[in-house]
């Protein structure tokens, strides 16, 4: 077997195998930006004040219908 073959291959898995930890860590920052987004979304979002109910008219008289 050819030294300049076995060398280029085993490079070669050494880059795929790099390149495969580097994606892993990619993705986990994407999921951790991720859920400290969905977080704050949720805090914001509690935070809203609820709409009083409406005081006239056909409709939000009997129920309120805020989701």
């Amino acid at each position: 077997m050819d030294v300049a073959l076995t060398q280029s291959i085993v490079s070669t898995a050494n880059a795929l195998a790099s390149r495969e930890t580097a994606d892993a860590v990619q993705v986990t920052v994407l999921k951790k930006a991720l859920d400290t987004q969905e977080t704050a979304a949720a805090t914001l979002l509690a935070a809203l004040p609820q709409p009083p109910l409406a005081t006239e008219g056909p409709l939000g008289t009997q129920l309120n219908t805020y989701a």
